[in-house]
């Protein structure tokens, strides 16, 4: 429970209307992200954020040819030629126990544990299931899928490993004239899947502040209204609160456990090639740093609301880590051309496995 309490964050009370002019990068918003971490970490003298990465031979905790890894965050075998992204362990200021694969099964013996969200909680999911799937015989464990969900089974253990995808959380239709509108108030086609579920974990981020043709949608729509445009944080609130909603309605404390995780940080600048041939963590030197504008707003959200939510806040760790990215070696023969001189892109949001979201998955498995 030591460790539990300092790792993550646990907050409740009634749900209410924000102020978006509080929602800024910087200043007093910030500081009550910081403000309320350090205040549960200081009940036991302990804050899971502020550590280093340490550089550990003895990671890592599973091998790339694991048979469920996806060719993007395969690094390795895309040609990657330095192998160090894998070696680098989390070293908070209070222990973060090692993955145990035995020991997470078992704590999960039939039960369900879902995370939902975008690509890079399935880069999260697929981590979760390389971290378990080697003390499993062959025969013993399969894949089934309906609807957006993937399950990967323990069959001995009567327990599911599941993805959602939800990268929205809130419903995204495809409508009359090709429109394809976001709906901020309505959940219930994608929530469906998340009752009678164990253990879930959210994400939910990097596509609302996506632009130009990169947007999946053509028009926001609250009741009967649409909007073809909208500050995307406001947007974001919005969709934010409807899943809260949902959360304080449908769901059983005593039967679900809900977690948020908190947005993986991207290394985009430059036209994505700021994580482009890094290969060692960045150091931590102190200071204000930049707090993400949807960190702000689900800390507001989530503290209001009167289900237990936990928090688990992955974004300052993970932001040292502009080496584990796939960059260029994502398995796209045009991208792995750029080698030899050719213009492409450079992937520095979703993450090399092994690598960083392992680290997270040691942190979710310290909290079940």
């Amino acid at each position: 429970m030591l460790i539990l309490a300092c790792q993550f964050l646990y907050i409740s009370s009634s749900l209410e209307n924000i102020n978006m002019q509080n929602f800024k990068f910087r200043g007093h918003k910030a500081d009550e992200v910081a403000k309320t971490q350090n205040r549960q970490a200081s009940q036991i003298n302990c804050d899971i954020t502020i550590g280093e990465w340490v550089y550990d031979h003895s990671y890592p905790l599973y091998e790339s040819n694991c048979p469920y890894l996806s060719t993007e965050y395969n690094c390795k075998s895309n040609g990657r030629p330095d192998l160090n992204y894998e070696k680098w362990r989390w070293r908070p200021n209070c222990l973060l126990p090692r993955f145990n694969a035995l020991d997470f099964l078992e704590r999960i013996r039939k039960k369900r544990v879902m995370l939902v969200g975008d690509s890079i909680m399935r880069n999260q999911w697929e981590s979760l299931l390389c971290l378990v799937e080697a003390v499993i015989p062959s025969d013993r464990k399969l894949l089934s899928s309906t609807g957006p969900v993937t399950a990967f089974h323990a069959i001995d253990f009567e327990a599911s490993i599941e993805f959602s995808w939800a990268p929205l959380l809130v419903e995204l239709k495809d409508e009359g004239n090709d429109q394809r509108v976001l709906h901020l108030d309505s959940i219930e086609e994608n929530a469906k899947y998340w009752v009678e579920v164990d253990f879930l974990v959210f994400d939910s981020a990097h596509w609302w502040t996506h632009t130009g043709q990169y947007r999946s949608w053509d028009l926001y729509k609250i009741g009967r209204r649409t909007f073809t445009d909208m500050n995307p944080i406001m947007a974001y609130e919005i969709g934010l609160t409807t899943w809260a909603n949902w959360v304080d309605l449908n769901l059983d404390p005593n039967r679900t456990k809900v977690i948020f995780r908190s947005v993986s940080p991207r290394h985009n600048r430059d036209n994505g090639w700021q994580c482009y041939k890094k290969k060692v963590p960045s150091v931590y030197l102190g200071g204000t740093h930049r707090t993400p504008a949807q960190l702000v707003v689900l800390t507001e959200i989530v503290k209001k609301m009167s289900f237990p939510v936990y928090l688990m806040d992955i974004t300052t760790m993970s932001g040292l880590r502009r080496d584990g990215h796939p960059s260029i070696f994502t398995g796209d023969p045009d991208v792995r051309g750029m080698r030899h001189g050719k213009s492409t892109f450079s992937d520095c949001s979703h993450w090399c496995l092994p690598g960083v979201p392992d680290t997270w998955n040691e942190m979710l498995s310290a909290l079940l």
